[in-house]
């Protein structure tokens, strides 16, 4: 998978029929390729040329463009075929492309290569995978983000302190009669506390850049004709649940995935909890809310605002106490049957929209655990996570030692460990094993 020394090609379009298919060709031999497959090598870097190829009995006329080593996508010469968008004419470009010395690109191999060819890092390379695979505006913000190497940048910073300070801390050790020579184990200690600081703030944007990339889990409980179908529907922006006056309609999990200002989260519609069940479907039913609620980040616990307050209401919030939740007053555009000494909520009145905005702006908050507004995370990925936490409990132990004066090799040795980890992320130090793990999960042409 690592080899970049041949030449190689794939559809770069997403498969089926479209108005355009473009095919791209990267390596040594890329404007050979191209030539053979258009059959002219009136090729302009950067320029558009019109060319006809020839697929079988069918030919077309297609735009090719070439972009020169190193500025390309990969670094590599880069020939883009774009012709129109039929399976069959595209499917016999690659096929020609093959016949002339290019083999077909596994999955993420052309963005391998821009990485291994210095194009990008490895958070930029990861961050082309997840704008592929955004569906919200904010899963966009954060992938480009981290595409534009905010997060590079960040980490960068970081790793610039540490080699100061390991720099003197080597230093040091040249002149062992004198111990800590260039910097006071107590400066040491501090300067080591500020960059922990400093990696604990992106730590602190984790969660929800996670929550952004990754998606939530929603589900919402009550009692029967609580109201919950009525707000899945609100919020699914679809009547996908079943909604009538009878309690009990729902005897299932319903689910819709929807976007709550950014955050891609899977709704989950459930039966209505009661201590007496009617019957064994009901039974079912319950059983499956609460194995639903067991998987959630987050619960909407809805409360019927126009009927009093009951034994049902309050075993739910009981049951519920130790979970992340969110309480919901549902139907408050009806006369209200509290007396005032009921637990607050989010208001809302699904058919007229009341308190829906309000209610979505809570339920990321509390995904998020923060108040911290809709600014970009810097964090989105595990495995960065990870790494930036090895690296913080490495920086601990290395300030705890500063500050009890011990030796300084063993100080530099944690300073060396923590820049390691920060390395890994950006993939300046990376094992080959990682890069296959991250790259398999590429679409093939990207």
């Amino acid at each position: 998978m690592f080899s970049t020394d041949d030449t190689i090609v794939a559809i770069a379009t997403p498969p089926g029929r479209g108005g355009i298919g473009v095919v791209r060709i990267s390596g040594p031999v890329a404007h050979a390729v191209g030539t053979t497959v258009t059959g002219t090598s009136r090729f302009q870097p950067r320029h558009a040329t019109l060319a006809r190829v020839a697929v079988g009995d069918v030919h077309d006329q297609v735009i090719v463009t070439f972009f020169p080593a190193p500025a390309s996508y990969t670094g590599e010469d880069v020939v883009e075929i774009s012709a129109h968008g039929s399976p069959i004419i595209v499917n016999g470009i690659v096929e020609a492309a093959m016949s002339a010395g290019a083999r077909l690109a596994e999955p993420g191999e052309f963005t391998l290569r821009a990485y291994l060819h210095g194009r990008m890092d490895l958070v930029q390379a990861e961050a082309v995978k997840d704008l592929i695979d955004a569906v919200t505006p904010l899963q966009v913000r954060a992938a480009f983000d981290q595409l534009d190497g905010t997060l590079t940048t960040r980490i960068g910073e970081i790793d610039a302190a540490l080699f100061d300070l390991s720099t003197r801390l080597e230093a040091s050790l040249d002149f062992p009669e004198e111990g800590y020579h260039f910097v006071e184990p107590g400066q040491v200690a501090a300067e080591i506390d500020v960059v922990r600081g400093r990696i604990t703030t992106l730590l602190s944007h984790a969660r929800r850049g996670r929550l952004i990339r990754e998606g939530a889990r929603v589900a919402i409980l009550g009692r029967p004709n609580a109201g919950k179908s009525t707000l899945f529907n609100a919020l699914a922006g679809a009547h996908r649940a079943i909604v009538t006056d009878t309690p009990g309609t729902t005897r299932d999990l319903v689910t819709e995935v929807v976007d709550i200002n950014g955050v891609p989260s899977t709704l989950v519609d459930t039966a209505g909890l009661r201590v007496q069940p009617d019957d064994a479907v009901e039974t079912e039913g319950i059983a499956r809310a609460r194995s639903a609620a067991a998987a959630a980040d987050l619960l909407l616990v809805v409360l019927d605002g126009s009927r009093p307050f009951s034994e049902e209401d309050h075993a739910i919030l009981e049951e519920t106490a130790a979970r992340p939740r969110l309480l919901v007053i549902s139907k408050s555009d009806l006369p209200s049957a509290w007396n005032g000494n009921e637990p607050s909520g989010v208001r809302v009145a699904p058919p007229t929209g009341r308190g829906l905005d309000d209610l979505r702006r809570r339920i990321v908050d509390a995904l998020c655990a923060t108040g911290a507004g809709t600014d970009t995370p810097a964090v989105t990925n595990l495995r960065h996570v990870a790494l930036l936490e090895r690296a913080l409990t490495t920086l601990e132990r290395a300030s705890a030692a500063a500050a009890a004066a011990v030796p300084e090799e063993f100080v530099a040795a944690d300073l060396r460990e923590a820049r390691e980890a920060l390395e890994e992320v950006i993939g300046s130090r990376t094992a080959d094993d990682t890069l296959h793990a991250i790259f398999e999960r590429f679409c093939i042409g990207k």
